[in-house]
């Protein structure tokens, strides 16, 4: 399988009002796409600044070819994590909706979300902790990658910085993402930190690779 890296630069205006809890900024970006093999090329750090109550954003992330990825696809795959990473953060510490349907279509990974997304926030609701609720959250793109080959897909790592109503703290996750049938889906989403539920319950020592891993049935039972 041949792997190319793609090196991302966003650049980013921000609005300088605050905005409502149900609106979000609008961001101008522009991408460079690198070949890791040229002389010149270096790890771009990609920020996204997410305000507001993206879990009520309903949004549709459209790949440029209907049958396969593209390099172009790689801001729209970056942009439809980072929305669904704030989204899942929203969702677990205040309890908003979180609309699954618009990033996974598999069933068994929308499952375990769902499990994910009800366990943390029942957990905090428990330790009276969702009193502290998200303000904002701050992603950046320590890397994309594109595999190419029969079920070519993008892998991103990204690092979120949550803010709360008091202080604040950041994990990293990684997701697959594939075109299906025109729009882009997350296939894989994998959160190692300590303490983690993905450390918890699929172990702190995955690699995330396999783009058809949420297809296998008996490896899907380890899981429930």
């Amino acid at each position: 399988m041949k792997r190319a890296y793609l090196l991302l630069m966003i650049v980013l205006t921000l609005s300088a009002c605050e905005q409502t809890n149900t609106s979000t900024d609008e961001d101008n970006t522009a991408v460079v796409v690198g070949d890791t093999n040229a002389k010149d090329s270096k790890n771009t750090e990609i920020l996204l600044s997410t305000k507001g109550d993206l879990s009520k954003v309903r949004s549709e992330f459209l790949a440029q070819n209907e049958s396969d990825l593209s390099a172009g696809d790689s801001e729209t795959a970056y942009k439809m994590c980072a929305e669904a990473l704030s989204a899942y953060y929203k969702a677990i510490w205040n309890g908003s909706d979180i609309d699954l349907d618009t990033y996974i279509d598999n069933e068994n990974l929308k499952q375990y979300t769902q499990k994910k997304v009800a366990s943390q926030y029942d957990l905090f609701l428990k330790n009276k902790l969702t009193y502290n609720q998200v303000t904002s959250v701050d992603i950046g793109a320590r890397q994309v990658e594109y595999v190419g080959g029969d079920k070519s897909f993008f892998y991103l790592k990204l690092d979120a910085r949550v803010h709360k109503d008091i202080g604040n703290f950041a994990e990293p996750t990684e997701f697959l993402v594939q075109n299906s049938n025109g729009k882009l889906v997350i296939v894989d989403w994998y959160t190692n930190s300590k303490d983690s539920f993905d450390s918890f319950v699929r172990g702190d020592t995955q690699t995330i690779d396999n783009p058809d891993i949420w297809n296998n049935s008996e490896w899907v039972s380890t899981m429930n």
